[in-house]
């Protein structure tokens, strides 16, 4: 495999970057400067001499509640940009990794979300994504749409970051209890989207760590596990009001993994162990 990876300045690109690097793959690593990818001629231009059989596209516009006041430069990126990667791939027949969010649900009920259930976004960063879905879906057959939540890593800012932040100063935060979902660690996240391109078992996929908690819940352990005397408590989304509508239900299901033979993520108790132990 040879494959040219989006984002790379970001969590998960850094990543996947080094899990190719280590199973002996060619990464070509790009990120805005090399690549802008709003940019249909550049795009065209770099994919094309990078001369891969796989684009993992990694890159995107992620800041959630300012995506509601910045909406066209949130499109271009999330929505156009993912269209005119998808249109060099068809093009030049490569296999395409599009990575997408919960965020393209809306965020009710209680059980986990399936990879084919419908999706009606409930804020412009998810409708975005939504977009970019249906781009990757109309221009190609050989994609896998991997949607993630909760995202943590070494390179960038993260859930984690912050409230290990917070607690150098003060002893008490308060986190929202009524959003529930599953953190994703990009290191553990790398090695399952490098499985995917090695197979052509296409089509879309959840990719979480195991388990579900509330934030409340992620910031009670990442405390505990880090070892620092912070009171968490609890509060509610309408305590906590935010510009953008977040998801109550960000559960979603692997059973798809499981059916194709891929390995899920370990729990997300031991990614934070392991991603502490790291930074």
């Amino acid at each position: 495999m040879k494959a040219l990876v989006t984002g790379v300045k970001g969590q998960l690109g850094y990543d996947v970057m080094n899990e190719l690097k280590k199973r002996g793959y060619e990464g070509i690593g790009v990120d805005v400067d090399e690549m802008d990818i709003t940019d249909a001629q550049k795009v065209s231009e770099v994919i094309s001499a990078a001369d891969v059989d796989t684009v993992f596209h990694c890159a995107a516009y992620t800041a959630v509640d300012a995506a509601e006041d910045n909406k066209e430069i949130c499109h271009k990126v999330n929505a156009e940009g993912t269209r005119n990667i998808a249109e060099v791939c068809k093009k030049l027949d490569l296999k395409m990794i599009y990575i997408s969010t919960d965020y393209v649900f809306d965020g009710t009920g209680n059980r986990p979300w399936e990879p084919d259930d419908a999706r009606e976004p409930l804020n412009y960063y998810g409708q975005s994504k939504y977009e970019g879905e249906l781009a990757v879906e109309e221009l190609l057959e050989k994609y896998f749409i991997v949607r993630i939540a909760w995202v943590f890593g070494i390179n960038g800012k993260n859930f984690i970051k912050t409230m290990l932040n917070l607690a150098e100063k003060t002893n008490k935060i308060t986190v929202v209890n009524d959003q529930t979902g599953s953190p994703t660690y990009t290191y553990d996240l790398a090695r399952l989207l490098v499985d995917m391109a090695e197979t052509d078992k296409y089509g879309h996929y959840h990719a979480t760590n195991e388990g579900y908690c509330t934030w409340y819940e992620f910031a009670k352990e990442i405390f505990r596990q880090a070892h620092k005397d912070v009171t968490v408590e609890p509060v509610t989304s309408d305590q906590y009001p935010s510009k953008a509508k977040r998801p109550f239900n960000s559960r979603m299901s692997k059973d798809k993994l499981d059916a194709n033979g891929f390995d899920r993520l370990p729990t997300w108790q031991d990614a934070l162990s392991r991603y502490l132990k790291s930074i």
